[in-house]
């Protein structure tokens, strides 16, 4: 984070609440060497973000086994404030049955339903965030309406 330019930079613990909040969040992945953002649905399990998508889609094929970033954040545009918070770590196909079965019945439910679903765990390697303080300026002065 950058001292003074408005915003209060967020601890794993307060990043790992903030993230328990909405309900959408962004996969960034790389795609034939570029970078690549899709918004999906999630959970949190255990300080780990999980994905619940289609086992044949480009997305597991794309992120399953790679490093990945993911985002969510919260934005009041009439208060100016919000927050941003980012987990960087490993994307992993959730194989074991016992763990599969028990995120079917806690885990995020899947805004697409497919037949034949799986569970994406990005444990958490790198977790920061950031929240924009009160809509103010560096310098403590409001941004005229």
């Amino acid at each position: 984070m950058y001292a003074n330019d408005g915003f209060r930079e967020l601890d794993r613990t307060e990043c790992l609440h903030l993230l328990a909040g909405p309900p959408v969040g962004r996969i960034v992945h790389t795609h034939k060497a570029l970078p690549a953002v899709l918004p999906v649905n999630f959970g949190l399990d255990g300080g780990a973000v999980v994905l619940r998508t289609a086992a044949a889609s480009e997305l597991v094929r794309a992120i399953d086994g790679v490093v990945v970033a993911f985002e969510a954040d919260e934005v009041d545009a009439v208060a100016r404030s919000g927050w941003s918070v980012v987990v960087t770590g490993r994307a992993a196909v959730v194989t074991d049955p016992a763990e599969h079965a028990r995120l079917c019945r806690v885990g995020p439910r899947s805004w697409a339903p497919s037949p034949m679903e799986v569970f994406v765990r990005i444990e958490p390697e790198l977790v920061t965030g950031r929240q924009l303080v009160g809509g103010r300026t560096r310098y403590g002065v409001d941004f005229p309406a």
